[in-house]
């Protein structure tokens, strides 16, 4: 998945003329997003596209774009997601490309508790999260949205993408689900003292407060790690007919067919399954 696409930096264009929006407003509407006048669905969309922006690989293209992003960031209405949001552009700004890339790689490639593929944190290293991959892509098709198959589809900044673009009941269903794995990721960039510890601040504004409930598997989640299976399982599921990903690589689920049609026989359906 590119950074930054064509499409999309077109889309954002520059810094957006978003009518100034008071504190209770904004508060109101992160508690209920399904009665959002178009002036908060607008600010509240660029927000999670801004979020996607920003966790994605800072590579020459997404840094050549800082000062747009930089811009954009500071048009924003007056909330706490803008406040992050700002401490983090201002970072990434005074930044050189082959520092960022190396933070990048180090807070998110190399630290399980800061991966940015929110179903491991659900599933862990379980058959169930092939399954959960497959379903997410489902409910991007359903959508009418079809990633490019650069990432899984549950790599944050397309999660967040699809939020962007679906609105805040479909859309967002996928952040609301992994909200306990969000707050695990949120703890640990803290922890490291990582400046991306902003946007996942700022994302978090837009979901509904923990529970106790939460808050006590996220403490869980730390202790003891996702759920594991001791059966050579990859971390990342099965793909493709029935094979497992090489260690280390991430490869995309295949879309499943609109239909489950049984197979004509039966012996040949259950090799398949064991291959």
């Amino acid at each position: 998945m590119s950074p930054l696409p064509s499409p999309r930096a077109e889309r954002l264009g520059g810094p957006p003329s978003i009518p100034a929006l008071v504190r209770t407003r904004v508060r109101a509407a992160i508690r209920r997003p399904s009665r959002l006048t178009p002036e908060e669905a607008q600010a509240r969309t660029l927000l999670l596209r801004l979020c996607s922006l920003l966790l994605q690989y800072p590579d020459t293209e997404l840094t050549a774009a800082r000062p747009m992003l930089t811009a954009t960031v500071e048009a924003l209405p007056p909330s706490p997601a803008a406040e992050d949001l700002a401490d983090f552009t201002a970072w990434l700004t005074g930044e050189e490309t082959d520092d960022l890339e190396r933070h990048y790689v180090e807070m998110f490639d190399l630290r399980r508790k800061s991966s940015l593929y929110l179903t491991y944190y659900l599933h862990g290293d379980t058959r169930r999260r092939g399954m959960a991959l497959l379903t997410l892509n489902q409910r991007y098709k359903a959508a009418g949205w079809d990633i490019d198959g650069g990432e899984l589809p549950d790599h944050l900044p397309v999660v967040l993408e699809f939020a962007a673009l679906a609105g805040p009941g479909g859309g967002e269903a996928p952040l609301r689900q992994h909200r306990r794995g969000l707050e695990l990721i949120h703890r640990a960039l803290a922890d490291a003292d990582s400046p991306y510890r902003h946007v996942l601040a700022a994302l978090l504004t837009l979901l509904p407060p923990p529970t106790e409930a939460d808050r006590a598997a996220v403490a869980q989640l730390v202790a003891e790690g996702p759920p594991n299976e001791e059966v050579g399982l990859d971390p990342y599921g099965t793909y493709g007919e029935g094979e497992f990903a090489p260690p280390g690589t991430f490869v995309p689920p295949m879309a499943a067919p609109p239909t489950r049609v049984p197979p004509a026989d039966p012996t040949t359906s259950r090799m398949e399954g064991t291959r």
